[in-house]
Parts: C-alpha cells; sequence; structure tokens
C-alpha cells in the first residue's frame, strides 16, 4: 500500500508520461473527509483527457492501488480518477476555466455567525 506522497509522486509522474499541462495538488486535508489531495490537470483534447486517465490507472494499478473508480471517460471533457484519498481531476481547459477547482478548493468560509449577520 503506497502513502499519500507516494501516490501522489506516480499520479504526477504518470501525468507527466503523456504530456499534461498545468498539474496542480492541493492538500484537502483539512477541507473534506473524503480524500486528502486533489490532483488537477489539463489535456489539449478529450482523446489525450482520456489516455491521460487510463495512463494514471494503469500505472498505479501495477503499484497495487487500483482506481475505485473512473468518471466521465465518455465526453472526455472532464474525467475524474478515484484514489480513495487521492482524486485526480484530468480537464479541457476550457472546462477548468469555468470550474476553478483550485480556487474553489482554497476558499476560505465566513465563521457560521458572520455568514448569518445581516448585511
Amino acid at each position: 500500500m503506497l502513502t499519500i506522497e507516494e501516490k501522489i509522486l506516480a499520479v504526477v509522474t504518470a501525468l507527466e508520461d503523456i504530456k499534461a499541462n498545468d498539474i496542480s495538488v492541493l492538500d484537502t486535508s483539512k477541507k473534506s473527509q473524503l480524500f486528502e489531495r486533489m490532483v488537477i490537470a489539463s489535456a489539449n483534447s478529450p482523446r489525450q483527457t482520456r489516455a491521460l486517465a487510463d495512463h494514471v490507472s494503469k500505472q498505479l494499478k501495477l503499484r497495487g492501488e487500483p482506481a475505485l473508480s473512473i468518471e466521465g471517460e465518455e465526453s472526455g471533457e472532464w474525467v475524474l480518477v478515484d484514489f480513495g484519498e487521492v482524486v485526480v481531476h484530468i480537464m479541457q481547459p476550457a472546462v477548468r476555466a469555468y470550474y476553478q477547482l483550485e480556487e474553489l478548493w482554497s476558499m476560505r468560509h465566513l465563521p457560521p455567525k458572520a455568514a448569518s449577520e445581516p448585511k
């Protein structure tokens, strides 16, 4: 069983093998109980998006860490590969720009009292 850091290294290496663009790794451990890290990468075409997801999945399976789930392969616009503690998002640049996951997951939330106060 790989540690989280070993999984991240394997994922990033696999993404670099097939020339993924703009690879980001986010620490989500304090924001979600579902996973510890999120890897986000861009691909130049739906075909490359699917190829990246497939390569990442195969490389981690070789290391004893099969993907729990792969979603979005049909369209190739956004493919999510779930490895438990590590979730990988491979996206077309327009989709990535629209959803802005890096910004979403780095948001600072207001304390509940401040959020409920009248403006």
